[in-house]
């Protein structure tokens, strides 16, 4: 019973990593596919008043 009480607190650590990992890795991908939608609309309907930037 010694062993099981010393590795759930790694285990549980290891756990909270793997969820806020997750949640940043989710983020960063939700908010680059945005931001590439965002410049499909930009290149597909130009604005006369805001010239496209190409980099």
């Amino acid at each position: 019973m010694p062993y099981i009480e010393a590795i759930v607190p790694t285990i549980g650590l290891a756990l909270l990593f793997w969820y806020v990992m997750k949640a940043i890795t989710n983020a960063d991908r939700k908010e680059r596919q945005a931001e590439a939608e965002a410049d499909a609309l930009i290149q597909n309907h130009p604005d006369s008043n805001n010239p496209v930037i190409e980099n």
